[in-house]
């Protein structure tokens, strides 16, 4: 069996399989962003589980669709890595869904979410705010909404989801586009 080849964020070549550090990197946060998403949607309390897990640990209403979310995640991080490494201009396109646990949990992860709510450190008491506020009364959506860092619109279809950002990135000929 051939290994397969990607982008290097090391090289410029393009013919190059990643690095076992490489790999090791990305599955790395691809774990770690399954593991917030999980936490906004189930977790209420005990963000790092240094306890046992107790039912009132987890949120009495659970929202926000789990099946999207390691898609999700897995394409943003890969998408990340290249556009670090070749300083690309591109577009990240979801659809209107409930992947808004996937999306808010990189924004965290690269430190985004952060900036734009600083309430929401980056500590064990910044992981408790993230999880409880997500789809909880007083919080945000189970979806990528405008309060989402990067967000540019909250489609409520595909077509709305696809004519935005074909309308931002023919404005703007550098951009590269994902969907």
């Amino acid at each position: 069996m051939t290994q397969p080849t990607a982008l290097r964020s090391d090289s410029t070549s393009r013919d190059e399989p990643l690095s076992p550090e490489e790999l090791r990197l990305m599955d790395a946060w691809w774990r770690a962003a399954n593991y917030l998403s999980v936490g906004q949607i189930y977790l209420l309390d005990n963000p790092l589980l240094r306890e046992p897990l107790r039912i009132e640990h987890v949120k009495p209403r659970l929202l926000g669709h789990w099946g999207t979310t390691p898609g999700l995640n897995f394409v943003y991080a890969h998408m990340n890595r290249v556009i670090k490494a070749k300083d690309v201009n591109a577009i990240y396109v979801t659809g209107p869904g409930h992947g808004g646990p996937g999306l808010v949990a990189s924004t965290y992860l690269e430190g985004t979410y952060s900036e734009v709510y600083p309430a929401i450190g980056r500590d064990e008491d910044g992981l408790r705010r993230l999880f409880r506020q997500f789809s909880f009364p007083g919080g945000i959506p189970s979806h990528v909404a405008p309060e989402t860092p990067g967000s540019i619109h909250e489609g409520a279809s595909s077509d709305t989801r696809c004519c935005t950002p074909t309308g931002r990135s023919s404005t703007t000929p550098t951009w590269s586009r994902a969907a």
